[in-house]
């Protein structure tokens, strides 16, 4: 046949032309990634249309799709919603909302940051908070702004081990936020806009939510700073 979309393969062809191993195309098929071929007597012709839907698998475990998580994008698919559709709710879902640089030093380098207190129990905290990722002699903080942060706050002489004490209860608040607004999100909003329209209005909802929490912790600190000050005042003024 002149046309390669009416081009019909045999299974071997497929993974030959696909790249994919025949054991891996009969897994794809068990899982009902790949619909079953054509059958002519006791010979499975598989189309174009198969090669297409392995490459769309190949995509997706590339942006690291699980096989389960690409098997109900193409259900979706197959029942009428529209793939970029999905990929497009998918894309705004996984997006990190972080845009922090990270930093890599050497670990002689990250300690001479913190003369003293950045020792193996320090270390070992921060990586299991996140803060920090270990390869060799190399670490990696997740954040430049908030390492120069916490600097700045050893520097000006609150123990590290404090700051990362501070830092597991700050992240726990933020977790348990966080998670309230996915489910407000959740309740509210995920099957009441059609799917080209959730992946804008969660981008929306991003700056509001990053906002709140900023402007919230900043008027905290305020009430927290005030209640500081007066208790201190009060203590120097002695009994009345």
């Amino acid at each position: 046949m002149s046309d390669e979309t009416d081009r019909e393969y045999r299974i071997g062809e497929l993974a030959e032309v696909s790249g994919v191993p025949v054991r891996t195309l009969r897994y794809y098929q068990e899982r009902r990634l790949l619909p079953p071929p054509r059958r002519v007597g006791r010979i499975g012709l598989y189309s174009a249309e198969h090669v297409a839907r392995l490459r769309m698998i190949g995509s997706l475990l590339e942006r690291g799709h699980t096989l389960e998580g690409i098997r109900e994008l193409l259900s979706a698919w197959e029942q009428g919603r529209d793939i970029d559709a999905v990929l497009g709710v998918e894309r705004a879902v996984t997006t990190p909302w972080s845009t922090e640089t990270p930093v890599t030093m050497t670990l002689a380098e990250l300690t001479a940051l913190f003369p003293g207190q950045a020792g193996p129990a320090e270390v070992e905290q921060a990586v299991a908070l996140g803060h920090l990722e270990v390869n060799g002699d190399l670490v990696t903080h997740w954040s430049r702004r908030q390492l120069d942060a916490t600097v700045a706050i050893v520097r000006a002489g609150v123990p590290l081990a404090e700051v990362l004490a501070v830092s597991r209860d700050l992240q726990a608040g933020m977790d348990e936020l966080a998670a309230r607004f996915v489910r407000v999100i959740t309740d509210h909003l995920v099957g009441r806009i059609a799917d080209r329209d959730f992946g804008e209005t969660l981008d929306r909802l991003r700056p509001g939510a990053q906002v709140s929490v900023e402007a919230g912790f900043a008027r905290a600190m305020d009430r927290q700073v005030k209640a500081a000050v007066d208790a201190v005042l009060g203590d120097l003024a002695g009994p009345a």
